[in-house]
């Protein structure tokens, strides 16, 4: 029995690499997906973090930390809010479930692939802060960065995911935008939100991304002090409870 499960051990390891490796290559072949999603932020980076602050090693490294959260948004959202909306009304998903294959691997693929994205993501922008802005950080700091970075694509994940399974192909670009854009502004990723007016500042803490950029900015040192814990437990809650929604909803509706 032994040297029969090992071989079905084995098969099914290997359908999870193979799914998640399609996936990404996929992805990756798609301009409209990969560009944007590996360039803006390390384009944002370069305008505002370089060239714009100049000098200002301070604001280089807050916005090493927030645009990293900024760019694991994007590849968590669109990656499953646009991916997934158009495979299950293309009737994508329905296959899937007909094949061979372990029934986790289609959604373990696209959380791989969107968390191998933001590492590219957090590499990029950890290069250029680096070479061209200057920021000095421990070893230790760098490499917790970038897990956070990668970890941090989780709940976006969840949350595109649920998008996916609530609107159509069409319309999944435009909601995603909805959502994305906004949030990461008023999370206080592309400013302090020092800077933005009491009401919107005080309003952050309802949106995930707040809580991962809090989350890398105490990395890098320049969180408000407020704990971990908070953070990392609302991250959590918000991850399951969408995940649970999601699958709830594609177990329905297919």
């Amino acid at each position: 029995m032994h040297a029969v499960a090992e071989p079905i051990r084995h098969r099914a390891l290997r359908s999870y690499v193979l799914e998640a490796k399609y996936e990404f290559l996929h992805l990756l072949r798609t301009p409209i997906f990969a560009l944007p999603t590996i360039l803006f932020p390390a384009l944002f980076y370069l305008l505002f973090g370089v060239v714009l602050n100049s000098g200002s090693g301070d604001a280089a490294r807050y916005l090493l930390a927030t645009y990293g959260a900024f760019g694991v948004m994007g590849a968590g959202l669109f990656g499953f809010g646009v991916t997934v909306a158009i495979e299950r009304e293309r009737g994508f998903l329905m296959l899937k479930r007909a094949l061979p294959m372990p029934p986790g691997a289609y959604l373990l693929a696209k959380m791989a692939m969107a968390m191998l994205f933001s590492a590219i993501v957090s590499l990029l922008l950890g290069a250029l802060a680096f070479f061209l802005a200057g920021v000095s950080l421990q070893p230790g700091q760098w490499a917790l960065l970038l897990l956070v970075d990668m970890l941090g694509a989780l709940p976006f994940c969840a949350l595109g995911l649920f998008i996916g399974t609530l609107v159509s192909g069409n319309a999944a670009p435009a909601v995603v935008n909805l959502i994305f854009l906004p949030m990461a502004f008023l999370s206080g990723l592309w400013l302090p939100l020092s800077m933005l007016p009491g009401v919107l500042a005080s309003s952050a803490p309802v949106w995930p991304a707040y809580h991962l950029g809090q989350i890398a900015l105490k990395v890098v040192g320049m969180d408000g002090g407020s704990p971990l814990a908070l953070h990392v437990g609302v991250l959590a809650v918000v991850t399951v409870a969408l995940f649970v929604l999601a699958r709830a909803r594609l177990a329905r509706t297919g």
